[in-house]
């Protein structure tokens, strides 16, 4: 349980997430205030893991749903077992003529036979997809609605439902709510905006790229058997990647692949002819990685090595280390007095 921000921030480190203050108060929160959290920002940079730690360092199950386009509430509610449905229906073939005996008319028939409806249409045919077993989970869950906004606006509309009341109709069935209500994380790459009625609804969090001191921390968590130097060297190559007008800018997953990239090959530093080698890394476009060719010169910028500390200055010839005079030199001590000036009284 999170019973305060410094806790939230301890839990998910343990877990290997690095989060600022920013991220831990929405986490936070989203756990004291029961309310949905949508994080958007580019991919990569840890929206979906942010779910996955925040499970696990609640003891929750994690209950994902993967978003694309064509998704419908079929597929991210529930399902009728028709197999099973039919099943049934052959087994209990005999008692259906027993309860239709004696009707003199199709319309009688069809009345006894829709008489038995709820047989056929309950629980015990629905095969529940992630939204239904998130609401009715009888313990506390973490429902992951990964990248929302690949799904179509009326899904989206269909959602609302969900996170205004936690609950889900089935209209065969009946309203089913949520006896303990799930932990709620939206991703979103900003494929799409999402619509005010969805936003207002939900805390809302931006996990933007890490500076220079957070991503170093990341991969000291990451990657520990990096060397702190190529660590830094590595770093400030992305960090200037960024800056680049690139189709897919790269993205701290991207920099842990690449830092075990540079592990399994050895590499000791940085060099133009290790990082044209390996851009394919962390660029997955080919126009990307010409652009980086030609800004190679730029992009590998070390740190210049710390100066050495100046040596001790050699004791002067007046003062050795022994202490008395050096042949020829003046003798040191109090300065004689200034001869009186003319005219001076004594």
């Amino acid at each position: 349980m999170f019973d305060s921000i410094e806790t939230v921030q301890r839990n998910l480190g343990e877990q290997g997430y690095i989060c600022g203050k920013n991220i831990a108060t929405v986490v936070y929160l989203a756990h004291r205030l029961e309310k949905p959290v949508l994080v958007e920002g580019p991919a990569g940079v840890g929206k979906t893991e942010l779910a996955k730690v925040v499970a696990e360092a609640t003891g929750r199950p994690l209950i994902r749903l993967q978003c694309y386009e064509g998704l419908d509430e079929a597929k991210a509610l529930y399902e009728w077992e028709y197999s099973k449905q039919l099943l049934y229906t052959q087994i209990l073939k005999e008692k259906f003529s027993e309860a239709m005996a004696g009707a003199k008319t199709l319309r009688e028939a069809a009345e006894r036979i829709g008489a038995e409806d709820s047989i056929f249409f309950s629980d015990r045919f629905i095969v529940p997809r992630p939204l239904l077993r998130a609401i009715t989970s009888p313990s506390p869950a973490l429902l992951l609605v990964d990248e929302v906004d690949k799904s179509d606006p009326e899904f989206e509309a269909f959602l609302l439902e969900v996170l205004s009341d936690f609950q889900v109709t089935v209209p065969e069935v009946g309203t089913f709510s949520a006896k303990v209500r799930p932990l709620v994380f939206l991703t979103s790459n900003d494929a799409r905006e999402m619509t005010d009625a969805l936003k207002r609804r939900c805390l809302h969090l931006y996990i933007d790229f890490p500076t220079e001191e957070e991503e170093l921390r990341i991969l000291d968590v990451k990657v520990p058997g990096v060397d702190r130097r190529l660590a830094e060297d590595l770093v400030g190559v992305m960090q200037r990647l960024r800056k680049l007008d690139l189709k897919k800018t790269p993205s701290i997953s991207e920099t842990i692949d690449w830092a075990r990239a540079l592990l399994a090959l050895n590499a000791a530093q940085i060099d133009e002819a290790l990082v044209r080698e390996t851009l394919n890394v962390i660029l997955k476009y080919e126009g990307d990685i010409r652009k980086a060719h030609s800004e190679l010169g730029r992009l590998i910028v070390r740190k210049a090595e710390a100066p050495p500390k100046p040596a001790a200055p050699a004791p002067s010839a007046a003062t050795p280390a022994s202490g008395e005079a050096t042949p020829g030199a003046q003798p040191v001590g109090p300065a004689a007095p200034a001869p009186p000036k003319k005219g001076t009284l004594h």
